[in-house]
C-alpha cells in the first residue's frame, strides 16, 4: 500500500477553477494506477477519474469528461486533477486512490489505500 495525503480543495464560485493534488509515499507510486473518486453529502462515493501506472491511459465520468483533466508525475509521485467549469453539483469531498494493478478502474473495489479526502465547495 501508500500513503496518499490529497490538497488543494477549497471555496470557489461556478465556472472557477481548481487543481487538486494527491502526494503518495513509497518508491512504488509509479506501479500503481490512480484514481480520483468524490462523495457528497448523503450520496455514495463517486467515481470521478483514473490514470494508468504510465499515464497512457486516462478514464473520466460523464460528469467529468471536456471538464476535468487527471495527470500524474511519477518522478515526484503525484497525481492531480485540474477542474474547470465548476458547478455547484461538483461540491464534494475529493478523494485519491491508488489501485496496484496498474491499470485504473471505475470501480472501487480494485483500490487498496486512500487519502483523508479533500472539500470542493462550488458556490452558485
Amino acid at each position: 500500500q501508500v500513503q496518499l495525503v490529497e490538497s488543494g480543495g477549497g471555496l470557489v464560485q461556478a465556472g472557477g477553477s481548481l487543481r487538486l493534488s494527491c502526494a503518495a509515499s513509497g518508491r512504488t507510486f509509479s506501479s500503481y494506477a490512480m484514481g480520483w473518486f468524490r462523495q457528497a453529502p448523503g450520496k455514495e462515493r463517486e467515481f470521478v477519474a483514473a490514470i494508468s501506472w504510465s499515464g497512457g491511459y486516462t478514464y473520466y465520468a460523464d460528469s467529468s469528461k471536456g471538464r476535468f483533466t487527471i495527470s500524474r508525475d511519477n518522478a515526484k509521485n503525484t497525481v492531480y486533477l485540474q477542474m474547470n467549469s465548476l458547478k455547484p453539483e461538483d461540491t464534494a469531498v475529493y478523494y485519491c486512490a491508488a489501485d496496484p494493478s496498474g491499470y485504473g478502474s471505475s470501480q472501487r473495489a480494485p483500490y487498496d489505500s486512500w487519502g483523508q479526502g479533500t472539500q470542493v465547495t462550488v458556490s452558485s
